[in-house]
C-alpha cells in the first residue's frame, strides 16, 4: 500500500471504526534513519491503534528504525516480506527476503531486542517455484523462534520476476488452506490471513480457520466495508455506522487544519473517493471531487460541492 495508506488516509479509515488496526504504507528503514522523520512518520493521534510497517534487510537499521518508531507512539511494528515490486526487491527487501528466512530472524530478533511493541511479519505463502508448504513451514519455524509470534499472510505467492506488483495481486491463485495449515501446525501463533477479502462474509468465513483478517485495496477503495467490520469483529452492536454524509462532515476540521499547514486539498480528497461505493450518487461524488481537488488553492467549498451532486444525482 505504499503511496495509498498515509497518515490522510488513516485518518480518514479511523472513523469508520474506532478500534480496527491500521497499518501505515511501508516505509524504508533507512529513510527513517536518513530522512525527514516527521514527514515519514507523523500522524494524528486519533489513528490509534496503529502499526509501522517498515522495509529493509538490515537487522541494524530495521532495529533504529523500530525504536524511533516506537519513539513516535506506534502500537506494533511490522517487517514487510511480502512487497513482490522490482524497486523493493532490488533494495533486497520485501517478498524476496522469503527466500532468507535466517536474515529474516535475524532482523526479528533485533528489532524485538530494541523496542518493547510487538513486532510482526507480514509475508506470502511462497516465492517463484519454491511455494511448498514444506518452504513455508521453514521460513514460520526460523523466524518465530526469533520472537515473532504474529504472522500475516497473504495467501499467494510471489512470482519476483515477469508479473508487476498489480498482476501479483491477481494472477498466482489464492491458497487460503496454506494459510488455515499454518495456523492448525502452529496453533500458539497469531495468524492473519490477506488476500482477496471483500466483503463481511468473506472475514467471518476466514475467522473460523486463523485468527484475524487484513483488507487493503477493498478497504481503500470500499471503505464503509471497515463500519460493518468492526460490528462483526468486535461484536459491538451498539457502534453505529456513520453514514457517507457524517462522514465527509467529521473530515472537515482535519481537512481545514492540514490546509492550514499547507497541504493541498488533492491530497487528503484522493483517499475519500470510494466513499460513496455501492451508493447513489458515487459517481457525481468522484467526478466533481476530482475535478475540483486538484486545483491550486482548492478549499473544503470542493468537498461541499461534491457532497451536493452525490445527493442530487
Amino acid at each position: 500500500m505504499m503511496d495509498w495508506t498515509d497518515r490522510h488516509c488513516r485518518y480518514f479509515l479511523r472513523l469508520f471504526s474506532p478500534e480496527i488496526l491500521l497499518y501505515t504504507e511501508m516505509v524504508v528503514a533507512q529513510a527513517i534513519l536518513r530522512g525527514d522523520r516527521e514527514y515519514l512518520l507523523g500522524y494524528d493521534r486519533t489513528e490509534h491503534p496503529v502499526a509501522l510497517q517498515l522495509g529493509g534487510s538490515d537487522p541494524r537499521a530495521l532495529a533504529e528504525a523500530a525504536r524511533i518508531g516506537e519513539d513516535f507512539g506506534y502500537d506494533e511494528i511490522n517487517l514487510n516480506v511480502g512487497c513482490p515490486s522490482d524497486r523493493v526487491r532490488e533494495g533486497t527487501f520485501g517478498a524476496c527476503l522469503m527466500d532468507r528466512p535466517r536474515l529474516v530472524a535475524d532482523c526479528v530478533a533485533a528489532m524485538r531486542d530494541s523496542v518493547s511493541v510487538p513486532v510482526t511479519v507480514k509475508t506470502r505463502i511462497g516465492i517463484d517455484d519454491r511455494d511448498d508448504y514444506d518452504f513455508l513451514c521453514d521460513f514460520i519455524d526460523k523466524v518465530s523462534a526469533a520472537g515473532c509470534e504474529v504472522f500475516i499472510i497473504h495467501a499467494r505467492k510471489a512470482i519476483l520476476t515477469g508479473l508487476t506488483p498489480k498482476e501479483n495481486r491477481e494472477i498466482p491463485p489464492l491458497i487460503y488452506q496454506r494459510a488455515w495449515d499454518v495456523k492448525n501446525d502452529y496453533p500458539l501463533l497469531t495468524i492473519v490471513i490477506n488476500g482477496g477479502l471483500k466483503t463481511v462474509a468473506d472475514c467471518e468465513a476466514q475467522w473460523q480457520h486463523v485468527d484475524g483478517v487484513m483488507l487493503g485495496r477493498e478497504a481503500y477503495h470500499n471503505p464503509g466495508v471497515l463500519g460493518a467490520l468492526h460490528r462483526a469483529a468486535f461484536g459491538d452492536d451498539g457502534f453505529v455506522v456513520p453514514t457517507s454524509a457524517e462522514v465527509v462532515r467529521m473530515m472537515r476540521p482535519y481537512t481545514e487544519r492540514q490546509l492550514v499547514l499547507g497541504q493541498r486539498l488533492q491530497a487528503i480528497a484522493r483517499h475519500m473517493l470510494g466513499l460513496f461505493a455501492g451508493q447513489p450518487g458515487a459517481r457525481a461524488w468522484r467526478r466533481a471531487l476530482s475535478e475540483g481537488a486538484h486545483h491550486t488553492g482548492a478549499g473544503w467549498e470542493v468537498v461541499e460541492r461534491a457532497l451536493t451532486e452525490a445527493h442530487r444525482d
